[in-house]
């Protein structure tokens, strides 16, 4: 069984709006909405679990009213960090694989999503990246310099692990170098498999984000 951990317990400072960005209406209904959706066909049997903001669990079910969203979750209050979050997200799960994704990425692939959980019966821990296009300095005080991007890749979600290396990663305590849950499960000696993500997997945290996630809504499929 899989399990889908979908993190939208965020306050979204960046989109500069009086609510969250994974509750604005992207086209006919929520952000949160269409990637619920998403995964739910990819997969109608996994188990959904969504963090949400404490403060915003009454909005939601209201929302779900108002929007006649039936497709059958669970509801975990987020916690001070997204690290809380996931680890009271993970005392719910009960697939064999877990998968957290990001509530404001309505765009993952099937392709992907498959390839995902193929890769990790033998790698136990999967994430999707993709290439890195500009030019790239580092920075340090007054001095910088160009450092080669091939080296490099940008992160996407979901991060699929498998149950047991996810739930003993996450008996650790909390650091700030943990930013997303490769990072967790790496701090305790186990090993990332990458594999190429799609680039419409795009991560709606700005308004010009919002935009371009609507021209891709109306040629996706």
């Amino acid at each position: 069984m899989l399990t889908f951990i979908i993190t939208a317990g965020g306050i979204g400072k960046r989109m500069g709006g009086s609510i969250p960005k994974q509750f604005l209406l992207l086209n006919d209904k929520p952000i949160l909405m269409h990637t619920i959706e998403q995964l739910h066909a990819f997969d109608p049997a996994a188990e959904l679990i969504v963090t949400l903001p404490p403060d915003y669990l009454k909005d939601w079910d209201e929302m779900c009213g108002k929007y006649a969203f039936t497709i059958p979750h669970e509801i975990i209050p987020g916690g001070d960090e997204r690290f809380d979050s996931i680890k009271n997200a993970l005392q719910k799960a009960s697939g064999e694989w877990i998968a957290v994704h990001d509530g404001v990425r309505p765009f993952i692939s099937k392709a992907v999503l498959k390839q995902l959980l193929a890769e990790v019966k033998s790698h136990r821990a999967v994430i999707p990246v993709i290439p890195v296009k500009e030019t790239l300095r580092i920075a340090d005080g007054e001095t910088n310099a160009t450092v080669s991007r091939d080296h490099y890749r940008i992160v996407q979600t979901p991060q699929v692990f498998e149950a047991k290396l996810i739930q003993k990663a996450y008996e650790q305590k909390y650091a700030t170098s943990f930013t997303d849950d490769a990072s967790v499960v790496e701090a305790i000696g186990a090993r990332v498999h990458l594999i190429p993500g799609n680039e419409e997997n795009i991560k709606i945290t700005t308004p010009l984000d919002l935009s371009l996630a609507a021209l891709i809504l109306k040629n996706w499929k």
